[in-house]
């Protein structure tokens, strides 16, 4: 199974193309979570209902077998982590931003804790 962290933009959609290439590489699931710590009343990369019917036929275009989770109460990193503990879970997808000279000292912090603690192989895209 091929997991994609998905945010509702174009890095998101980048990371989705990513894995749904993978799966069909692999002949294996895809797996995308869009989750929200829920501590604000507006997340701009949590998906909604809108969002979602568009992604979820992007996914049923592509032919690969898949399931969209929207994890509520739940940080990215800590939901994409736990998902790649499943012993089916074999790459974790992840899109990543572009930083100004400053900001390349860092990642972001999702992108920065899934690369450091996940015990499997991530492969981290840029919207292109």
């Amino acid at each position: 199974m091929i997991v994609v962290g998905y945010t509702n933009d174009q890095h998101g959609l980048a990371a989705v193309d990513a894995g749904i290439a993978e799966a069909t590489l692999r002949n294996t699931d895809l797996l995308v979570i869009n989750s929200t710590p829920g501590d604000s009343y507006v997340d701009a990369a949590f998906a909604q209902p809108g969002q979602v019917h568009t992604i979820t036929e992007r996914l049923r275009e592509s032919g690969v077998r898949y399931e969209l989770s929207q994890p509520v109460g739940v940080y990215a990193a800590d939901a994409l982590l736990q998902a790649m503990e499943r012993p089916d879970a074999e790459l974790l997808v992840i899109g990543l931003r572009h930083r100004n000279p400053v900001g390349k000292l860092l990642l972001g912090s999702v992108a920065q804790q899934v690369l450091m603690e996940c015990p499997k192989p991530v492969l981290a895209v840029k919207a292109g």
